[in-house]
């Protein structure tokens, strides 16, 4: 939690990038200062702006310093590096999956929305194994649509889910990854007999038609209402382009890939 230090400091360490002269906010992280904008977190996040409301006005100074608890120096960092990174703001990101892990949880437990979206937006371009990103997503409430390629994963695996693979997927979600292959496995059998004319064809999940298994995995985690938003909205989105483009009489290009980095220039 966040709270006001009272209590005189002594032996702490200045952040070498980010203790900033013009900074009007000091956190104390571990014993470390951080002096920053508070423009940002005041802007960005619902937590800070009424934690803020909760203390004395006015800047706060080395020994009144905002301290927060249960984050170490290197996570906070990592916070700080989203606004004011050169290569954040160029968009040339190439960092770890770890990096945006440590984003997703933070921003995550001290309500960035904006933060949050660009580290899912960056985790999704990495190559992250099905249940790892199935129990990432689950534990920080990420849409489950964004899951649906992982859970096909799963059921097309020809390799029975391992003990431990279902602990981390917890009962719920491996409960219904169960009905999903089975239903899968079911559908394709149905198939596969149907064309060797009555013989039975040993089909699996594995064997599932993509759009039907898709199909299958909506109805079974629920997702009918998002997922038809979601086609509408991508169908609307491709139907104003088409329709501007015609009216501008130029030749249809593929769409520019929309960067989510622009809500932080200042």
């Amino acid at each position: 939690m966040a709270h006001i230090s009272q209590n005189g400091m002594s032996r702490m360490n200045y952040h070498p990038q980010y203790y900033l002269r013009d900074g009007n906010i000091i956190f104390h992280v571990e014993r470390t200062l951080f002096r920053v904008h508070r423009y940002f977190f005041e802007r960005e996040s619902l937590f800070f702006l009424q934690a803020f409301a909760r203390v004395p006005q006015g800047e706060t100074t080395d020994t009144s310093a905002f301290r927060l608890d249960e984050v170490t120096v290197a996570d906070f960092t990592k916070i700080l590096w989203v606004w004011y990174s050169p290569s954040y703001r160029r968009g040339s990101l190439s960092e770890p999956k770890e990096h945006w892990l440590t984003i997703l949880e933070l921003s995550t437990k001290w309500q960035f929305p904006n933060m949050q979206k660009l580290a899912i937006d960056e985790l999704e371009q990495l190559d992250i194994e099905p249940i790892e990103k199935i129990t990432m997503y689950n534990r920080y409430g990420i849409d489950k649509l964004l899951l649906l390629p992982a859970y096909k994963l799963l059921c097309r695996r020809t390799t029975r889910i391992t003990d431990e693979e279902g602990e981390q997927l917890g009962v719920p979600t491996l409960l219904r990854i169960f009905e999903a292959r089975e239903r899968a496995g079911s559908a394709a059998e149905r198939r596969r007999t149907g064309q060797m004319q009555g013989r039975r064809a040993g089909a699996t999940s594995a064997d599932a038609d993509d759009e039907e298994l898709e199909q299958i995995l909506i109805d079974v985690f629920e997702l009918n209402s998002r997922y038809s938003r979601l086609v509408s909205v991508r169908g609307a989105q491709r139907s104003a382009g088409a329709q501007a483009r015609c009216k501008a009489g130029v030749q249809a290009r593929p769409p520019l890939m929309q960067t989510t980095r622009s809500w932080n220039k200042f």
